[in-house]
């Protein structure tokens, strides 16, 4: 009853900001049973600017605080809408330092309360090793130190008997990863509690195999990870403040295609793509067949986005440029640009902050955020 009776504030709000009735009926639902109504609203907030509008946004590092956001701010002259970071692997000290996750659930706390989106992922750390460890190899280390048994890099692959172990419920390995995922469950949980809905992107690119979650083919391929990181989260604990992003890599080079790492719509709330080089069309296309009607957006940028590419493909949500990639200044000037455009919205435009009252309202947040102060 309480979902329905904020779902009917929703149509209401959004009426009166859009001047769009949707019908109650054709509320979508999160793919998580029993989904937070906060994180209702934000998935349909998604569908219904599908087409029409576009969210800026940009990552930053975990313990580098909101230096990019805030540098994006500076350089485009509006504030990204979309907030991005990570939770972190590395040492303490460390960008990427694995022990700043209170630090960024304040933060994450903070910057939806200011009217923000915020997309999480995660580079996970591998299941034959423990907290901390690098990105890549050590410099100069050969080939097959990313299959040495004991990997201490998000980096690499895994052998064949790790990777079945991992997939195999009773085994020390397989124990070992839930210990692993466990570890981020309070946090997500503290986020639940604040009534702050995530935009969650586990096992990113993952149709690549630079990663040691990726590229394998196969229902018991990368595909069983993603849905093993879903039952984990959503069946085992219970968490229901996530709205799922699926997401893949161009599907060039030793990449899989999209649709050999796809799980299905029942795991899929959002598609979406990490894109370094052009917007082929063909990249849009297969993104909106295998959507078929889901919101798609591009999840990690690069100082790559044109207009007239985006215009071609409107059907993006969002984009995010990861930290430091739009902030080069032919880049930064680009999109100084192209924020202007009033179909991107960023956290500075009414429209968009109109647009996110029925979220707010379901997260017991005041309809309009507070002004953002001039970059």
């Amino acid at each position: 009853m309480k979902l329905q009776i904020l779902l009917g504030a929703w149509i209401g709000i959004w009426c009166l900001t859009t001047g769009r009735l949707p019908a109650a009926d054709n509320a979508v639902a999160p793919v998580t049973p029993g989904a937070t109504p906060e994180a209702v609203a934000l998935l349909n907030f998604f569908y219904h600017i599908s087409g029409e509008h576009t969210l800026t946004g940009q990552h930053n590092f975990p313990a580098e605080n909101d230096r990019d956001t805030l540098a994006a701010a500076r350089a485009w002259g509006k504030t990204p809408a979309i907030f991005g970071k990570d939770w972190g692997f590395a040492k303490a000290g460390d960008k990427d330092s694995a022990y700043v996750r209170d630090d960024i659930v304040t933060e994450l706390k903070e910057h939806y309360q200011n009217g923000s989106l915020v997309v999480m992922c995660w580079h996970a750390v591998p299941p034959t090793a423990d907290e901390p460890v690098t990105f890549s190899p050590p410099r100069g280390a050969p080939a097959t130190t990313n299959l040495n048994p004991e990997l201490h890099t998000v980096q690499g692959h895994l052998t064949e008997a790790q990777y079945h172990d991992l997939l195999t419920p009773g085994t020390a390995r397989h124990e070992h990863w839930c210990a692993q995922v466990d570890a981020i469950v309070p946090y997500l949980k503290k986020l639940e509690a604040a009534h702050v809905p995530v935009l969650w992107r586990p096992f990113h690119e993952m149709n690549g195999n630079w990663f040691w979650w990726g590229g394998r083919r196969g229902e018991d391929g990368t595909v069983a990870m993603y849905k093993m990181m879903f039952d984990r989260i959503v069946k085992f604990h219970h968490v229901k403040n996530l709205i799922w992003v699926w997401n893949v890599d161009r599907p060039e080079g030793t990449s899989l295609k999209f649709e050999e790492c796809w799980p299905g719509p029942q795991y899929v709330d959002i598609l979406s793509l990490d894109c370094y080089a052009e917007f082929k069309p063909s990249y849009y296309d297969a993104m909106l067949k295998l959507a078929d009607g889901k919101p798609i957006a591009l999840a990690e940028v690069g100082g790559n986005l044109t207009r007239a590419a985006i215009a071609a493909q409107p059907r993006w949500v969002w984009w995010m440029e990861w930290a430091g990639s739009g902030l080069r200044s032919n880049v930064a000037s680009n999109l100084a640009v192209m924020v202007k455009d009033p179909r991107y919205w960023s956290l500075d435009d009414a429209g968009y902050r109109q647009a996110i009252a029925p979220i707010r309202v379901a997260s017991g947040l005041p309809a309009a955020p507070p002004v953002p102060s001039a970059p």
